[in-house]
């Protein structure tokens, strides 16, 4: 019976100090989601890529290296 109380109460125990936890803890910030950006097409498949990502040079885009070397379509 002894093991039974003591049992209770060191759940009681830990329930108190995980509930003490979570009013502490912050809440999860919200996500905040993506600014848009700019979209470019590259010049010899046509998949839009962000401008960011696109391969220029000082002309058409492109979306990977081998594109950008074999040039427009």
């Amino acid at each position: 019976m002894k093991y039974l109380v003591l049992l209770a109460v060191l759940v009681i125990a830990f329930g108190v100090w995980r509930n003490q936890r979570r009013r502490e803890m912050p809440p999860p910030a919200a996500a905040r989601p993506a600014l848009p950006q700019a979209m470019v097409s590259c010049a010899r498949c046509g998949v839009h890529i962000p401008r960011s990502e696109a391969l220029t040079d000082s002309g058409p885009s492109y979306c990977s290296p081998e594109h950008q070397r074999q040039g427009p379509a």
